[in-house]
């Protein structure tokens, strides 16, 4: 009798045993499982956004490299004018802009090479450093400023990104996003907030704040073309938010990408001879 109450003893704390370790590996695993699903989308979450900019921006400025041929119609109140360039840059963010018309500005080119930024005039043959100050400036008197048509920043390394959800612009379905500068970033703006198609990936509308979180301009891009077999907008307007009856039209005529350079051609010597 002894023997089989010490029996039932020990099968009972086995028993016991084993079915407390049954429920915490069943507890483990349901306590991993609800973290996943809280922790995994917030992740992934976060690492979409970025990827969503990375791919738009490689839709816009290739894998490797590009070439862009535009127009720049400035719009004022009272008057109206044409800019037209064409554009180099390669994906280490170098790039360097030829202003082809109209005839009293043709010739004049831009350089950026890491962060050094040069502009060359040939009517006075003048080779002039920019500072960074500059970059928040309208390049020709437009309301394109230097950093947008020299790319001093990257949407991609010099921000944090976050994905706000989905937004129709223009009857396409957009990704919407707010980009935040890192604190040792160089950048001009405070904050961006940014619309990607969510099926080709590519801007359809920007807008940029200043570190005070007011809006500066907005850029709005329609009409897709197919450049280089990738769609695009072909016409961009920039907006400035605080002068009434101001606006910059830019018109992409024709765009390639991932095209080889020669060693040599981002330098100051190119500047002077690239047609």
């Amino acid at each position: 009798m002894l023997v089989v109450k010490k029996m039932r003893l020990f099968l009972t704390d086995y028993s016991t045993t084993a079915i407390n370790r049954i429920f915490s590996m069943k507890l483990t695993r349901i306590t991993f499982f609800l973290l996943g699903c809280f922790l995994t989308p917030a992740l992934l979450w976060a690492q979409d956004a970025k990827e969503i900019v990375r791919k738009a921006d490689t839709k816009y400025n290739g894998e490797k490299s590009s070439y862009s041929e535009m127009s720049m119609t400035i719009v004022r109140p009272t008057y109206k004018r044409t800019v037209e360039f064409k554009g180099w840059a390669i994906s280490n963010g170098k790039s360097l802009t030829l202003v082809t018309a109209p005839a009293k500005e043709k010739g004049q080119t831009f350089l950026k090479s890491g962060n050094n930024l040069w502009s060359w005039n040939p009517t006075i043959q003048r080779l002039i450093k920019l500072p960074p100050s500059m970059m928040s400036q309208g390049w020709m008197g437009s309301d394109f400023t230097n950093d947008d048509i020299l790319k001093e920043s990257s949407l991609v390394k010099d921000y944090t990104h976050k994905l706000l959800g989905k937004e129709a612009i223009e009857g396409l379905s957009c990704y919407k996003l707010v980009l935040v500068p890192l604190e040792k970033a160089g950048v001009v703006w405070g904050k961006i907030v940014l619309w990607v198609s969510t099926e080709d990936y590519f801007e359809l509308k920007c807008e940029f704040y200043d570190e005070d979180g007011y809006l500066v301009k907005t850029h709005q891009a329609s009409t897709v073309r197919t450049f280089d077999d990738r769609k695009l907008p072909s016409v961009i307007q920039i907006i400035p938010a605080d002068e009434p009856g101001n606006k910059t039209i830019v018109t992409i005529k024709a765009m390639k990408f991932n095209l080889p350079f020669e060693a040599g051609f981002f330098t100051q010597q190119n500047m002077k001879r690239v047609k």
